[in-house]
Order: C-alpha cells, then sequence, then structure tokens
C-alpha cells in the first residue's frame, strides 16, 4: 500500500497501466515485426529507400533485425523496457534519415518513438 501522506508510490504498478502497456506492447510488436520483416525480405520500397540513405544494403538487413528484434522483446516481460527503449533509439535514427537524408518530414518515425518511450514508462 503508498504511503500518500509522503508520497511513496505502490511498487507494483496499476492494473489500468499494466494493461496499457500490454496493449502498447502488442501494437509495437505487431507494426515492427511487420516493418522489419518487410526490410529483411528485401521489399522493393526498403530497398530504395536504404538506397537513398547511402549506407548500404547491410544496412537495411541490421536496421531489420534491430526492428523484429524489439518489436519480439516488447512481448517479454523481463525485456520489454529494454526492447522499447532500443526502439525508440532506431526510430531517432530514422528521423535523423527523413530529415537529412531523404528530406521527408519524420512523422512515422517520430509518433512510433513517442509511442515506444511510452511502452518503456509503462512497462517500467
Amino acid at each position: 500500500m503508498a504511503d500518500q501522506s509522503i508520497g511513496i508510490p505502490d511498487a507494483k504498478p496499476s492494473l489500468a497501466r499494466s494493461i496499457a502497456g500490454w496493449i502498447l506492447c502488442a501494437l509495437l510488436a505487431f507494426i515492427f515485426i511487420m516493418v522489419g520483416g518487410m526490410k529483411l525480405i528485401g521489399q522493393r520500397n526498403m530497398v530504395q529507400e536504404f538506397e537513398q540513405v547511402g549506407l548500404g544494403q547491410w544496412f537495411r538487413y541490421f536496421t531489420g533485425i534491430l526492428e523484429v528484434s524489439g518489436g519480439i522483446g516488447v512481448l517479454i516481460p523481463r525485456l520489454s523496457r529494454w526492447a522499447a527503449l532500443l526502439l525508440v533509439v532506431v526510430m531517432c535514427g530514422a528521423i535523423v534519415a527523413h530529415l537529412t537524408v531523404l528530406h521527408s518530414p519524420p512523422s512515422l518515425p517520430a509518433v512510433l518513438a513517442v509511442l515506444a518511450l511510452l511502452a518503456a514508462w509503462l512497462r517500467g
């Protein structure tokens, strides 16, 4: 039980926070496994996008592996927070690539970064 008089919160997260965390992690898992998988199988638009980035196709595979691993990791309670933070880092890289090389608005990577950060907080 929390001692509200001195503001010490419960160590155990509330049921609502736990449910919200699981729902968000399931959504992130679906998105990142799908998008990372598209990178790994070499979908045409992914190959072209990584050609524009200019780091080589190895970087597409590397990014795909990170995204699929993070997508799976957010579903494993012991890894969930760290996997979500990994996805935040990957999305920060995507934001930089969109702004500096692709010259397109980084809307989706920014939204996904915020959602992954929220998941890391909820699962913590």
